[in-house]
């Protein structure tokens, strides 16, 4: 057990630190109108991209930025992080035209990139193995948390306040985040020394960059089109390089080998798979209440509530059947593809009181399998790797979120309407959530995880002082 075991205010500053990460991908959806009648006048393509900023910086830089915490200190990292989200508000808040308040989102979308490895890996090596899961499922409570409190602030900001208030609140916030860090959290163990690999993160990076533009683009500009099919080619392209540069490198980013852990895979997957059918429900929970039930923007954000609520509730079983994480990631995925199933039979007559239901049944599908899912793909990476394990998960989880939107989007397209497109679209995700749970539970079978010579001989070399 590490010197200095995971204390509760440690614990309390870390999950604050990944919620208000979360909160940013939520919260700019609700001041969209707000947006576009403001003196910025923004046109559509902007509106998309200070939405989509944050989530594209977000997910291509967790795998560098989960290595660079291992490597040169995650609490460094982690402090640094905070003050990139915080001058991104800044830049945001006062932003006197729509590049700047984009640019400003990045930033902040970076920021989160460093503080959300760095706080998962701090945590699992100041828990003893035996409170490991009950440790990851307070990690991902925080991230569900981070939506619902998103939702709320959003739509309270967007009812009440101006758009910049919700950004001008993030400075403080992050900078009293900051100082409870500095003062709770100690330094942990650093990996062996070595350089970041400039050149395999600036492929991957860039290579993720184009994947997520196609899948977040790819509704707007259409699937078959020119810049959609090449940010696909290059993407995959650019990664291929980076394949091909990381197994010949000595001290690559990562060891692409590590996927040959068939657990790591399935633990991927289903992370993924997860949020790919949280963010569908998010994606139209908001124009379903406001458009089809009249609600207003504050209300919308506090009636998304059960969703936490569930996660809360269900994660105490999820820490208790630790030992069966088969059974657990293979009964959260289904309850949340069977929760989208019912809440796709959703429509203007509907009570709120039965949507909710539906609310609680998938909030509790994702309580009950994310935690075993993180800890799937950190356990299976050597202890010394856990902020580059934390950067592939949050990775996976992002890309899911963003397929997740992008495939209901292009659903409800085809579609005259919400109502008329929102069962569809929601029948779809579902789906594929259940197909993707058989393969998950399958690629949890296997006992063993493969692990790469290189992982085993870093295993056995000493730590380096604390950073």
């Amino acid at each position: 057990m590490p010197a200095h075991a995971l204390k509760r205010p440690t614990l309390l500053a870390l999950c604050a630190c990944v919620m208000v990460a979360q909160s940013m991908v939520a919260a700019i959806n609700l001041l969209i109108p707000q947006l576009t009648s403001s003196a910025l006048h923004p046109s559509h393509t902007e509106i998309l991209w200070t939405v989509d900023a944050y989530v594209i910086a977000f997910a291509a830089l967790l795998i560098p930025a989960g290595a660079l915490g291992d490597r040169y200190g995650r609490k460094g990292a982690l402090l640094t992080g905070l003050a990139l989200f915080a001058a991104g508000a800044a830049t945001s808040a006062f932003a006197p035209d729509p590049a700047v308040l984009i640019a400003g989102r990045g930033l902040s979308g970076a920021g989160a990139a460093l503080i959300t490895p760095a706080t998962m890996s701090i945590m699992i090596h100041l828990s003893a193995p035996e409170h490991r899961a009950r440790t990851m499922a307070a990690w991902t409570l925080s991230i569900g948390l981070g939506g619902a409190v998103g939702n709320l602030g959003g739509g309270l900001v967007g009812q009440y306040l101006t758009w910049r208030a919700l950004f001008a609140a993030m400075i403080p916030l992050a900078l009293l985040l900051g100082l409870a860090v500095a003062v709770t959290t100690p330094r942990t163990d650093r990996s062996e020394p070595s350089n970041l690999d400039p050149l395999g993160t600036l492929l991957l990076t860039a290579g993720l960059v184009a994947v997520l533009f196609g899948i977040i683009e790819g509704p707007a500009y259409g699937w078959s089109s020119a810049r959609i099919l090449g940010s696909f080619a290059a993407g995959g392209l650019l990664v291929a390089l980076f394949t091909v540069h990381a197994l010949r490198s000595p001290r690559p980013l990562f060891d692409p080998r590590v996927f040959a852990s068939a657990r790591l895979r399935a633990a991927s997957l289903g992370t993924a798979t997860g949020f790919f059918g949280l963010f569908a429900l998010f994606f139209v929970n908001s124009q379903y209440l406001q458009e089809v039930k009249g609600f207003g923007a504050a209300l919308t954000g506090i009636a998304i509530m059960p969703l936490p609520v569930g996660m809360a509730l269900s994660q105490r079983l999820a820490t208790r059947w630790a030992g069966h994480p088969r059974a657990v990631i293979g009964t959260g995925l289904a309850l949340i593809g069977l929760g989208l199933l019912g809440v796709s039979a959703s429509g203007a007559g509907t009570s709120y009181w039965a949507y909710a239901c539906w609310l609680l049944v998938i909030s509790a599908g994702t309580g009950l399998s994310m935690p075993a899912l993180t800890l799937g793909v950190v356990s299976s990476l050597p202890p010394h790797q856990a902020g580059l394990g934390s950067g592939l998960g949050t990775t996976a989880r992002e890309t899911g979120a963003a397929l997740g939107v992008a495939v209901t989007g292009t659903v409800l397209s085809a579609h005259t309407g919400l109502t008329h497109g929102m069962g569809p679209a929601l029948r779809t995700v579902a789906v594929v959530v259940l197909a993707a749970t058989a393969l998950v539970i399958t690629g949890y079978g296997s006992r063993t995880t493969t692990r790469t010579a290189t992982a085993a001989r870093k295993d056995r070399e000493p730590a380096l002082p604390r950073s």
